[in-house]
This record gives structure tokens, sequence and C-alpha cells, in this order.
């Protein structure tokens, strides 16, 4: 999702499945007062749900930023019989890393549930 979405997300009351571990944070006064508007805008939303949104849709948006960086290995042809080429930027080792640490989150939650 990206940023500009979070608005009309944050109308629709979504809930995103959460982790066992809390996070805290200092934030610039700034930054803080800005997000008390955004609070006070919608009301119905927590700071903590709004916090969290906002850092879901940066990392959406930081990984899509990521630069692609071609491979020597073809890993498949597009529509005009063009090579394309495997990405060797940090994408890959951004999802692999990503999908690495969401297996630890959910092994966590269920362990936290059958207990």
């Amino acid at each position: 999702m990206k940023i500009s979405a979070l608005a009309k997300f944050w109308e629709k009351q979504a809930k995103a499945t959460m982790t066992q571990k809390e996070y805290s944070l200092r934030l610039p006064i700034e930054d803080a007062a800005k997000l008390a508007a955004l609070c006070e805008m919608y009301p119905r939303r927590s700071e903590s749900e709004i916090l969290g949104e906002m850092i879901s849709a940066a990392l959406e948006e930081l990984e899509t930023s990521f630069p692609y960086i071609a491979g020597t290995k073809e890993v498949a042809r597009d529509e005009m019989d063009d090579p394309l080429y495997e990405d060797v930027g940090p994408t890959p080792r951004f999802l692999d890393l990503s999908r690495k640490h969401r297996k630890v989150l959910e092994q966590q939650k269920q362990k936290a549930a059958n207990t």
C-alpha cells in the first residue's frame, strides 16, 4: 500500500495480524505533532494502529524503490522474446530475509497460542 492510500485505508478500519513483540520508539516533536493530528482526524484509529500502518506502507514503498540490478543469469523471456535477467540488487536479499523473519515471527505466535 502506498503512503498516499493510508487515509482511505483508515476510513475502512482494516486490521492486520499483529506480532507478539512490541516496538517502542521516540519521535521528533514535529513528527509527534503530525501523529497527534492524524489521531484527531481519525479518532477510530489508535496511535499504535496509525504508526504500524504507516510503517507498513513505508516498508512496502521502500521495497519497490530498491534498484533492479541485472545479473548474468537469464530467468525468463518477455513478450518480445528478449531475455530477462535475475535481479542481483538488494530486492532478492530483502525478500529472502523478510520471509525468514516472518517464519520466525509466525512460529513465535503459534507457540504463544499453544501455551
